[in-house]
């Protein structure tokens, strides 16, 4: 298909990089799995959360925050986008500088009582310099996405990446033994140098490419906050209530009568192999999620109710399609995707025993950017504090009691009511169809109808499907009976029809008042 817009080109830019970044960072997992053990991978997975959190409190969501802000300051006839950078660099640098501070002085209290007793002290002193980095680049990348500059975001994103891996590698294969505090460090080091790499980048592109401002900005400093924290909350939350369960998993296996290091282990074959591998087809869905919000916030401007209707159905219907048939593949090939990445047995039973909930993840990625293009913000707050209290208390009961599986109980149970509630608002603001038989059902006679077909090509052609030459063989007939039959019946339209409504449709006269 033509690309017809630089949206579209955007789009598939970042599908692609994204798709790249996923694939290395599980081959990464399995290198540090392999190389250094399950509890090592534990103490990374811990460590990227509490990361993670803090660098939510320390940015606020820059990168949405600056590109939200900048780029409506670049659609005003005179502004001035450079000095809206500007108060997003100073108030990340406050808040870093205060974050980084809590950090220094509660290093040991944190270490003992979020990471179970782990000592990484020294290396938790190491993060004020992630923090800065990091947060710096996520405001300039917000810069570039708002400037529709996403080969910029993309070389920064890339860079960082390999950075990142390389120091990682080279550290883990020169360290001869490995404590909490090396491994900890190993992997803040390695943060450090791929901020610090995509920083540079970013910066010299920023002093290149940077566009000159209009007029005045339109905004203060004080106004810049005052628009950012309301955006920052719902960000923090779910950062807050995300590593709270991360680390209570770990404490409760030991209430179930796991050691730490078992623990640990489990936890980060859960974390680095399990998710991974069941978030991994959704790639396309994350890249289209930013482009539903600012196509549906427009819609909801012009007070287009039927244009929001028609692509809220279309893309209901083509995620259900899609999520589906990735949920039969992880079901039908759980066990050897789990060995393969390095996970077990462990991992190929859990992916197996999760990947039906896939749909209702896959969901997730889609309705949230419906709702957030709606405005309806605090309907999501609430929504996720829901789902979360929900996981939560199932680790808190349930894994103390049935070990693993409790966690596992908790992901069907959170995501089955989040994503139906998030379901049953979407289609109520967008007086959208529901029409779950057509949309769900179908989609799953046919997945299980056409793994037979592909089951039994293989068996008359007498390969062995657990080899791996053949499991993809076998993926690739499989895909093509299914998305065969769709065709066939005519519902692959939905998904240009989708396309065209998300990316064609006034996309030529939006990117020209952005640029």
């Amino acid at each position: 298909m033509m690309i017809k817009s630089k949206v579209v080109r955007d789009t598939l830019l970042l599908t692609v990089m994204q798709l790249f970044l996923d694939c290395a960072a599980l081959l990464l997992n399995v290198f540090i799995t392999r190389q250094l053990g399950t509890s090592a991978i534990g103490i990374l997975s811990l460590m990227g959360s509490f990361l993670g959190l803090a660098g939510i409190l320390s940015n606020g969501n820059a990168f949405l925050c600056t590109s939200r802000l900048v780029s409506e300051e670049l659609g005003k006839p005179c502004g001035d986008p450079n000095r809206i950078l500007g108060y997003a660099v100073k108030l990340c640098l406050l808040l870093s500088s205060v974050v980084s501070a809590g950090v220094i002085i509660l290093a040991e209290p944190i270490s003992r009582r979020f990471f179970s007793g782990a000592h990484m002290t020294a290396a938790l002193r190491l993060m004020p310099l992630a923090l800065v980095t990091g947060a710096v680049s996520a405001c300039l990348k917000g810069y570039f996405n708002a400037a529709r500059r996403a080969g910029v975001t993309a070389a920064g994103d890339i860079a960082e990446f390999i950075t990142r891996c390389g120091v990682i590698v080279a550290a883990t294969c020169a360290v001869g033994s490995y404590t909490e505090d090396i491994v900890c460090g190993i992997m803040i080091g390695g943060i450090i140098a791929g901020n610090t790499m995509s920083l540079c980048l970013l910066a010299a592109a920023y002093i290149k490419l940077r566009t000159k401002g209009t007029g005045k900005c339109s905004l203060s400093f004080r106004q810049y906050a005052a628009f950012s924290f309301p955006i920052m909350g719902g960000s923090v939350l779910t950062a807050v209530l995300s590593s709270t369960n991360d680390a209570l998993i770990p404490i409760c296996l030991r209430q179930f009568g796991d050691s730490a290091g078992d623990a640990l282990g489990k936890f980060g074959v859960f974390e680095a192999i399990v998710i991974p591998a069941l978030f991994f087809p959704s790639v396309v869905l994350c890249s289209m999620s930013g482009i539903i919000v600012s196509e549906t916030a427009r819609a909801k401007a012009a007070d287009n109710i039927t244009r929001i209707k028609g692509f809220t159905e279309r893309i209901k219907a083509w995620t259900l399609m899609f999520s589906v048939f990735a949920a039969a593949v992880l079901m039908r090939f759980g066990s050897q995707i789990g060995e393969l990445l390095g996970g077990g047995e462990l991992a190929g039973t859990m992916i197996t025993i999760i990947a039906p909930v896939v749909p209702f993840i896959y969901m997730e990625i889609v309705l949230e950017a419906i709702i957030k293009g709606l405005g309806l913000q605090s309907f999501s707050s609430a929504n996720y504090l829901a789902e979360y209290v929900i996981r939560i208390a199932a680790v808190l009961i349930l894994v103390p009691k049935i070990g693993f599986y409790g966690i596992v109980v908790s992901y069907y149970a959170s995501n089955i009511f989040g994503n139906s509630m998030r379901f049953l608002k979407v289609t109520k603001a967008a007086k959208a169809r529901r029409a779950l038989c057509g949309t769900l059902i179908l989609p799953v006679i046919l997945a299980f109808a056409s793994m037979s077909a592909g089951e039994a090509v293989t068996r008359l052609a007498g390969l062995d499907l657990r080899k791996l030459h053949v499991m993809l063989f076998f993926g690739l007939v499989w895909g093509a009976v299914y998305f065969g039959v769709f065709c066939a019946l005519g519902k692959v339209r939905l998904i240009s029809k989708c396309g065209e409504d998300l990316f064609v449709d006034n996309t030529q006269q939006t990117v020209e008042r952005i640029l």
